[in-house]
């Protein structure tokens, strides 16, 4: 039977897979669940042998490259401080990494891509768990605005080249993520990594307490980078609608027991703090994910499994982190 268009299957020997940011956290792990599905090896580019900020440069590498799919998962990303502080850069840089690669993959015909986003894109008051209809029903948290609107863009960017040109691309957007590969830089990290480097080095210096940033009150969902790259190469297989597709556990908690269950798996004993000056972000964020989980697909890494992996390995050799 011959295979439909768009469709990948790990059968399918003549496909030609571009994975977009394949050195960081989510490109690396669809990089690995590629390896594992026995695919053939992807097309990667480093940012100094291409700079995806290049329409031209972007545009002759597809040319040359020719690949029949695309996952589009490079993007500048950080926490919440340096949302706030570089608004300019991540709103510019998101900007011109997707466009550049979905004008691209347009212009060399390829098959399919996928186009990851993230739960930011939703409104900070958003009824939960949050639908995907929710999109740009209210008002964006202030603190990641630039970076959502950047996402958001691209999913329309997606149904823009599905619309007119009757293409085959698809847009997920993924819940909260931590797993190998994580940035544990102590002002750009997200919270996964940046309580665990926190708890790891107050244990090791002997301290007594530890601060967190605002009240530990706002709920999130997380999800390992793992699942969602198996919920990535499950999308390109069988997946191919103009609706973006939340992709989470769809399971939620306080940051503050967060904070307390990786202080116990990272072995600190002492008091945690609370520093209320600091800003919260959006009170919750748990994602609606029906729509996948009727599709067939769901997590398998329970968080707390996850997260004592995860720290297992920083503890081990915390000076090979991406710090």
């Amino acid at each position: 039977m011959p295979i439909p268009l768009a469709s990948l299957t790990s059968d399918r020997q003549d496909a030609r897979i571009y994975v977009a940011g394949h050195r960081g956290m989510v490109g690396s792990a669809i990089v690995r669940a590629l390896d594992d599905q026995g695919f053939p090896e992807p097309i990667v580019f480093s940012s100094d042998e291409l700079d995806l900020r290049d329409p031209a440069g972007v545009r002759k590498m597809m040319a040359r490259e020719r690949p029949t799919h695309v996952f589009l998962a490079a993007a500048k990303v950080g926490g919440i401080r340096a949302n706030a502080e570089q608004p300019a850069d991540f709103l510019y840089d998101n900007l011109m990494i997707e466009s550049s690669l979905i004008h691209a993959a347009h212009g060399a015909g390829v098959e399919k891509l996928l186009f990851l986003g993230s739960s930011c894109i939703y409104p900070k008051f958003a009824d939960q768990p949050i639908v995907e209809e929710a999109l740009m029903t209210g008002a964006l948290e202030p603190t990641n605005a630039a970076y959502a609107l950047a996402k958001i863009a691209g999913i329309e960017l997606c149904n823009a080249y599905r619309k007119q040109h009757n293409a085959h691309f698809i847009s997920a957007m993924p819940t909260n993520l931590y797993g190998p590969g994580d940035n544990y830089h102590p002002t750009s990290s997200h919270v996964i990594p940046a309580l665990i480097r926190r708890f790891h080095e107050a244990k090791m210096q002997g301290d007594e307490q530890v601060t967190c940033w605002g009240s530990g009150a706002p709920r999130r969902e997380f999800l390992h980078v793992d699942d969602l790259a198996a919920a990535c190469l499950f999308l390109m297989a069988g997946y191919d609608d103009a609706l973006h597709l939340n992709v989470g556990t769809g399971v939620d908690l306080p940051i503050r027991e967060l904070a307390d269950l990786i202080a116990r798996l990272t072995g600190f004993e002492g008091r945690i703090l609370w520093d209320t000056a600091q800003p919260d972000g959006t009170p919750r964020k748990q994602l609606d994910c029906s729509r996948i989980h009727a599709l067939g697909w769901h997590h398998k890494i329970e968080l707390e499994d996850g997260l004592r992996a995860v720290i297992s390995g920083y503890q081990a050799s915390p000076e090979l982190q991406r710090l």
